[in-house]
């Protein structure tokens, strides 16, 4: 009897999300769902992570209804997974239960059966509710152990006690080599984890390598010791970007793995994890059943070149694999022993031969190649290129490589974290903040993001290694943690709405739980969407509604009367304005907070710079604007 091995496909979430910026529009994903729902594959993960985020946000299409049109197209053909973050969900803030139960037992209503639940820190405390509510609608929980490594720090002091880089204020302690500290993310760490999580309910067990940062020879130890002290099937994951990730999948199919993470052809590969045709062909030889039906996926791969060419603008590779189909294409011999090398490889233990055969075999095929920079930078592909992007538009991206150098020591700061979403966002948002910071002759921690403060004063959960007190006062005020305490959270506002008819933005729990999670997004999508409903009942507004949307034109500053007369506070970033915190005619001294800036998936609380009265006020809640717009104005 052939053994077993089971498919989870991330195609329709982490595959678009990693390569296409999560925008595949509802009406792509319809026209590969009747070829899903014959592929059998044991799972799809096809919701959370960022999708409710984006069909909001870039497409205007309500996520709830993503995750219910697909299970009724799949029906029971395929498990419907998605991605949480523990007590955070899907934002930065963490939840009581009542939302957290809200949230889980709409989303098994709408058809989703397992969840894969992680913590950005690895405090398995964080996961407990989320493990109980999935549970307790009937889903499964997968929990995720969050893979990382013990950062390689770039800014030692050299033999003649001159420091080489940039170096953290309160990184200071050296032990031998690059080293500060003792070694914290070992097997015993990991699997120490995957226990209390198994203890608490876990129906299976992720190895979750966002970063795609973990080589085969790790792979090696961690599975079959996860094998040997786990009674629930263990599921690898990981990314193609630093160059392991099919080598170190095949390391997992072959040292016991029940579940492997894989993409379709034409999303594969480069920042995602790897194919499941190349998987396909390795587990035929190897004589293990993946129970898929390949005919189907062929099909679904004819429509996603198509597709991908109608994501062309978000294509982060924009480099196709050349057309292949295991069910008909023949491989080249010398291919063909590549794969035969690979699996003696591993059957060996040599890394070196493992890598050099599976390079071989996706450079054949046109796959990208290891992403080097990602590699010695050790972060994951996507936080990298979030600070491009935030460089970009700061037009700062000559201090990158300072940036790059400055992870290390902003991360050992603020505990050690794994770089996941949201803790890799907040490290890396704060490593270019703190680059521009040290350029300008500015203090490096100067106005830190809302998040990064809450995660060194302990409110996103236990960190790996404790943060230093003095540390924690420099950024929150105060040398004591605290942790997070949700009895004083505050539900969003859900507000009537005259204009259009007397209905609340919110109608019904599903909308309030998407203003819980995504406060700004939200309230500006579900805005819309009851414009358009009343616009559709009322025809005879539509004319009316438009004129009185228009912009009014904004007086010249010639004009005397509107002329600035005080000093203006200007947006440091682009970004989204979250919360106005003064009002016309307010007195504010120096440092008082003015507003709240959602930039990057942060919160920025912008303080004044001035003391004096709030003449003016530029901007109103919801508005986006861009670097060195005004704010607000003090005279």
């Amino acid at each position: 009897m052939k053994k077993k091995l089971l498919i989870r496909d991330l195609t329709l979430r982490d595959g678009q999300q990693s390569s296409f910026a999560t925008r595949m529009t509802q009406s792509q994903i319809d026209r590969v769902l009747p070829y899903y729902k014959y592929a059998a594959f044991y799972a799809m993960e096809v919701w959370g992570g960022a999708v409710p985020d984006a069909v909001m946000r870039y497409l205007g299409e309500n996520p709830w209804d993503r995750l219910k049109k697909i299970s009724d197209a799949i029906g029971d053909s395929s498990k419907l997974a998605a991605l949480s973050r523990g007590r955070n969900l899907f934002g930065y803030a963490p939840y009581p239960d009542e939302i957290i139960d809200g949230f889980f037992k709409n989303a098994v209503e709408c058809g989703l059966d397992i969840m894969r639940i992680f913590d950005a820190l690895n405090d398995v405390d964080n996961i407990k509710s989320s493990v109980k509510s999935i549970k307790k609608y009937g889903g499964l929980a997968d929990c995720a152990v969050c893979y990382t490594i013990d950062p390689k720090y770039g800014d030692e002091e050299d033999e003649s006690g001159k420091k080489k880089g940039i170096i953290g204020i309160f990184a200071k302690k050296k032990t031998e080599g690059t080293k500060r500290h003792k070694e914290v993310f070992t097997d015993d760490y990991f699997v120490n984890k995957a226990k209390e999580m198994e203890a608490l309910g876990a129906d299976i067990i992720t190895i979750k390598d966002m970063s795609g940062l973990i080589s085969p020879s790790r792979v090696s130890s961690l599975v079959p010791l996860f094998k040997q002290q786990l009674h629930v099937p263990v599921d690898f994951h990981t990314h193609c970007t630093p160059g392991y990730g099919l080598a170190s999948v095949l390391t997992a199919i072959m040292k016991g793995a029940d579940i492997v993470d894989t993409n379709i052809w034409y999303f594969a590969g480069g920042p995602a994890a790897p194919a499941i045709e190349l998987i396909y062909i390795f587990c035929k030889k190897l004589g293990i059943d993946i129970g898929v039906n390949m005919d189907a996926v062929a099909k679904i791969n004819n429509e996603l070149y198509e597709i991908r060419k109608e994501l062309a603008a978000y294509d982060t590779v924009k480099q196709f694999p050349k057309a292949f189909n295991p069910l008909s294409d023949t491989l080249p011999p010398e291919i063909e022993r590549e794969f035969d090398n690979a699996i003696e490889a591993v059957n060996k233990n040599d890394e070196n031969a493992l890598l050099d055969a599976c390079h071989a075999i996706e450079a054949y095929f046109g796959f990208p190649k290891p992403n080097e920079q990602v590699k010695n930078a050790e972060i994951p592909g996507g936080m990298y290129t979030n600070m491009i992007a935030q460089l970009k538009e700061l037009n700062e991206m000559d201090i990158l490589d300072d940036a790059l150098k400055l992870i290390p020591s902003v991360r050992l700061d603020a505990g050690l974290p794994p770089l996941v979403t949201p803790t890799s966002q907040i490290i890396g948002v704060q490593a270019v903040r703190s680059a521009i910071n040290l350029k300008h002759g500015r203090p490096k921690y100067q106005n830190p993001s809302n998040q990064f403060i809450a995660l060194v004063k302990g409110e996103y959960g236990k960190t790996p290694v404790p943060i230093d007190p003095d540390f924690r006062k420099l950024i929150t005020g105060s040398a004591e943690e605290v942790p997070y305490d949700t009895s004083n959270y505050k539900r969003q506002d859900n507000p009537v709405l005259p204009e259009f008819g007397g209905v609340r933005l919110a109608k019904d729990e599903k909308e309030e739980l998407l203003l819980e999670l995504f406060p700004t997004v939200a309230a500006s999508f579900l805005r819309e969407q009851r414009k358009k409903e009343y616009l559709a009942a009322h025809p005879e507004k539509v004319g009316e509604k438009e004129e009185s949307s228009k912009v009014e034109p904004q007086p010249q500053t010639q004009n005397k009367e509107n002329a600035k007369q005080g000093n203006v506070m200007t947006s440091p970033m682009p970004g989204n304005i979250v919360k106005i915190l003064v009002n016309e005619g307010d007195t504010v001294k120096r440092g008082d907070a003015l507003l709240i800036l959602e930039a990057m998936k942060m919160e920025n609380t912008i303080p004044s710079e001035f003391s004096g009265k709030v003449s003016r006020v530029y901007v109103k809640k919801g508005d986006n604007v861009g670097a060195g717009q005004p704010l607000v104005e003090i005279v």
